[in-house]
């Protein structure tokens, strides 16, 4: 994955304005971590794993990843903290076990369980990452 181009803050940027910029990319960082996250799921389940054992082994191994793409890309010049991350991660974690689990209630396949719980957590995970663990860098405001 390439570096972000350089982007210079916007003048006059509010708190509440919204960086389009970032979301696109946060989703296309996002793919590749999904890609790498369900991938891993999606092939211990196929070596006859427990559904929640391999979710969360591929959970376990894509936060690493994923701290690595978000940081280099996706909340580039942004100062990241990698515990708020782990602790954001967690929550994650946590969330997409109760969301797992409330869609293997109504949708037999595990596979598409699982992906239909990384397209909801993913939206949540955006808003936890940009508020809590990616803080603009100081002097960049």
């Amino acid at each position: 994955m390439s570096e972000a181009p350089s982007e210079k803050p916007l003048r006059g940027r509010t708190h509440m304005q919204f960086d389009w910029r970032q979301l696109l990319r946060y989703y296309q960082a996002g793919l590749v971590n999904t890609l790498f996250g369900y991938g891993c799921y999606a092939a211990l389940l196929w070596l006859g794993m427990d559904m929640f054992i391999a979710q969360l082994i591929s959970h376990t191994t894509g936060t690493l990843f994923n701290y690595f793409t978000f940081s280099r890309y996706a909340f580039v010049g942004e100062a990241g903290s990698p515990m708020r991350f782990v602790a954001s991660y967690a929550g994650n974690y946590l969330l997409s076990l109760a969301v797992l689990w409330a869609l293997s209630q109504a949708i037999a396949s595990p596979y598409l369980a699982g992906l239909v719980a990384v397209v909801i957590v993913s939206a949540i995970n955006f808003l936890i990452l940009k508020r809590f663990v990616f803080r603009p860098a100081a002097g960049s405001r």
